[in-house]
C-alpha cells in the first residue's frame, strides 16, 4: 500500500486534507482487494476526522476498526477517547484526553496541531457565548492552568476582576466593508419601483 500522499500531507502540515486522503486510500485498498487492516494508520485517520470537526465520520471509522486492532493499538483507543469527549461535549475532558497519553512520533505533530486548533475553537466559543465568565471555567474550556488562561485572554483584550475572579469578555469588532456599486443601487431602485407600480 502506497502511503506517500499521506506522508506528504503530514510533512507539509496539511492536516485539513488528511481525512480525505485517508478515506480515498481506504476506498482504493478496498476496491483493489488489498489486505490493509494490519498496516492501516488508524490513529492518524481517526484524528484527521476529529481535526476537521467531522465526529460522525470518526464514529463510523471507529465502528469499522477490527476489535483486534482496538485491543492491540492503544494509541487508536486514546485517539477515540478524544472523539468520545467531543461527542459528549466534555470540553475540559478533550484536553485531559490529549495530555493523558504518550503519543508516538508519527501522531504527535497532528495531536499538537489539533490541540492548538481546539483551544482556538474554545476561545471563539467563549467569545461568542459569554459576556463574563469565571477564571476557573475559562481555564477548563481552554485546557490551561488558571494563570495561563488568564494571561491568554488578557492578551486578547479581556478584562480581569481580581476580587470576583471573573473575566469580562471583550467582543472583537468585525470590520466589514460594504462596497456600494452604482449598478447594484440602480437594480435595487428599479426593483423597488417595479414593486410600487
Amino acid at each position: 500500500m502506497d502511503f506517500s500522499p499521506l506522508t506528504e500531507a503530514l510533512a507539509s502540515k496539511s492536516y485539513q486534507n488528511i481525512a480525505d486522503i485517508c478515506d480515498n486510500l481506504l476506498l482504493q485498498a478496498a476496491a483493489e482487494g488489498v489486505a490493509y487492516e494490519d498496516d492501516w494508520p488508524y490513529s492518524i485517520h481517526l484524528l484527521a476526522h476529529i481535526y476537521v470537526d467531522d465526529i460522525n465520520s470518526a464514529r463510523f471509522l471507529w465502528k469499522s476498526i477490527p476489535s483486534a486492532i482496538k485491543e492491540s493499538q492503544l494509541e487508536v483507543v486514546a485517539v477515540w477517547k478524544i472523539g468520545q469527549k467531543l461527542w459528549m461535549r466534555d470540553y475540559g475532558g478533550v484536553h485531559e484526553a490529549i495530555r493523558g497519553f504518550d503519543w508516538s512520533q508519527e501522531v504527535q505533530c497532528l495531536v499538537a496541531a489539533f490541540s492548538e486548533l481546539y483551544t482556538k475553537r474554545m476561545f471563539h466559543l467563549l467569545l461568542s457565548a459569554y459576556s463574563t465568565i469565571s477564571i476557573q471555567d475559562t481555564a477548563l474550556f481552554l485546557g490551561m492552568s488558571e494563570d495561563d488562561a488568564t494571561n491568554y485572554v488578557l492578551q486578547q483584550g479581556w478584562v480581569v476582576d481580581p476580587a470576583s475572579r471573573m473575566l469580562t469578555v471583550k467582543k472583537q469588532t468585525i470590520v466589514t466593508e460594504q462596497k456600494l456599486d452604482a449598478t447594484k443601487l440602480q437594480r435595487l431602485t428599479e426593483y423597488v419601483f417595479h414593486l410600487e407600480h
